[in-house]
């Protein structure tokens, strides 16, 4: 809902083809390969495209409920940026993001694990995003996740960032509040779910 059409100016064939480009995502060499590591039919994988409008992004992050690094269910490990999280999730922009953890018991402090270093962040003007939805994450012995394609309708850029100008970087109480409410953000939706999320999100 909210999601305002695309103007009739050729911007529905951007859209088109942005989903056609998720649909076929499908079949590249990483999904491809993938299945064949675990044993799994290549035709059991299928594929929908979710569409949906890009929230014009401050910060972008990721959440793990359990943090991968170490196995560890006590505690919340994130990762944020500035733009979109495609910085984060795509491997196109070199250098880290900020990475902290949080206790669960102990929220309201989370802990600076790695500062950024990404000297650019991935924007997009007001459009919509089209996002691979494949059953591959919920099917036995395979995680599906990362192998497929994210397109925007409108043509992503990359511009250089500067977080040594950034609150993020100069004021350590804004940092504070910010990594704790993401952190908060995950622990709620994995007490409502029930059990180890991965999340993704913004702050606008």
């Amino acid at each position: 809902s909210n999601i305002p059409p695309p103007a009739d100016d050729g911007r529905w064939d951007h859209a088109l083809t942005a989903l056609k480009s998720v649909w076929a995502s499908k079949y590249n060499d990483r999904a491809y390969l993938s299945c064949k590591k675990v044993g799994l039919d290549f035709n059991a994988v299928s594929m929908a495209v979710l569409c949906q409008r890009v929230v014009p992004a401050q910060y972008a992050f990721v959440i793990h409920t359990a943090n991968p690094t170490n196995g560890n269910t006590n505690e919340v490990y994130c990762e944020l940026v500035r733009g979109l999280g495609e910085s984060i999730v795509s491997g196109l922009v070199p250098g880290t993001a900020l990475a902290f953890v949080a206790p669960k018991t102990d929220l309201d402090n989370p802990q600076v694990l790695l500062y950024p270093s990404k000297s650019e962040g991935m924007f997009v003007d007001e459009s919509l995003i089209f996002r691979s939805d494949s059953n591959g994450e919920d099917l036995d012995g395979y995680a599906g996740a990362g192998l497929y394609e994210s397109v925007t309708m409108d043509t992503t850029y990359s511009s250089k960032v500067d977080y040594s100008e950034d609150p993020l970087m100069k004021d350590a109480e804004f940092r504070r509040q910010l990594m704790a409410k993401v952190a908060k953000v995950g622990a709620e939706i994995e007490k409502v779910l029930g059990s180890a999320q991965d999340v993704e999100g913004v702050v606008d």
